[in-house]
């Protein structure tokens, strides 16, 4: 027996649509805008169906007459954001370029609802916008040889690229007040600590005095690690080949 309230068996992608009494003054469509415009003024922890009808003049109540619950209404949401994300096309750009520019995109939308990022996982992506992207990146990376699982797995190391640097810039973004300090200020406010350390922490002090701020680029960050990634994945389709 399936457990209750299983994310995954109750995901709004898995069931039949909700019957509709009477007649709506507002699509599904808009309140979806709404909730994302509210989540990237307040973020997760600021949002409910309250605030949500609040916004576009409704009771919370009226709410569930397009959603069955703020879930349901999160896992759209989700769906409504990666309908911003682009994937090139590797006939057009080559394999290599198409990839790259899925991991930028993927990591731009990222970082404009950074707040997204702590739903992925929660429910399948199977809305029509993740679909759409899964598709689109399955098509490039068979394009450039890869077969099977490891079509899976190259996806994963992308996506996690964007992922992963997205939340250390979010975080950056939180370290510097929204960017009201600047790295190098930043830095200077550590310099302190990392001195007092030094000697029992010689090589990461030294690294510390050699490196900073330019390790806190986030753009260089990311690039470099991309780069690696498909080196990585070009080193593996020339060796099999």
């Amino acid at each position: 027996m399936a457990p209750e309230n299983d994310p995954f068996i109750d995901s709004v992608w898995l069931r039949p649509g909700r019957p509709r009494r009477g007649r709506p003054q507002l699509s599904r469509e808009e309140i979806v805008a709404a909730a994302v415009a509210l989540l990237d003024a307040e973020g997760l922890d600021g949002f409910s169906m309250r605030r949500l009808g609040a916004s576009i003049s409704a009771g919370a109540t009226s709410m569930y007459f397009y959603v069955a619950n703020k879930d349901e209404l999160l896992e759209l949401v989700v769906d409504e954001i990666l309908g911003e994300v682009e994937v090139p096309d590797a006939a057009e750009a080559g394999w290599r370029e198409a990839a790259a520019g899925l991991a930028r995109s993927f990591r731009t939308v990222l970082l404009r609802h950074s707040w997204v990022i702590a739903l992925f996982g929660s429910h399948p992506a199977l809305g029509p916008n993740a679909m759409r992207v899964s598709d689109r990146t399955i098509a490039l990376l068979s394009a450039a040889g890869l077969t099977g699982a490891e079509i899976g797995w190259a996806s994963s190391l992308l996506v996690s690229q964007a992922i992963g640097y997205a939340t250390s810039d979010v975080a950056m973004k939180r370290a510097t007040r929204g960017g009201e300090k600047s790295p190098d200020e930043l830095v200077e406010q550590l310099r302190p600590f990392v001195e007092r350390a030094a000697g029992d922490h010689p090589a990461y002090a030294d690294y510390w005095r050699r490196n900073m701020p330019l390790h806190l680029d986030p753009d260089a960050g990311f690039e470099f690690g991309l780069e690696r990634i498909l080196d990585g994945l070009q080193a593996w389709l020339d060796r099999r080949s």
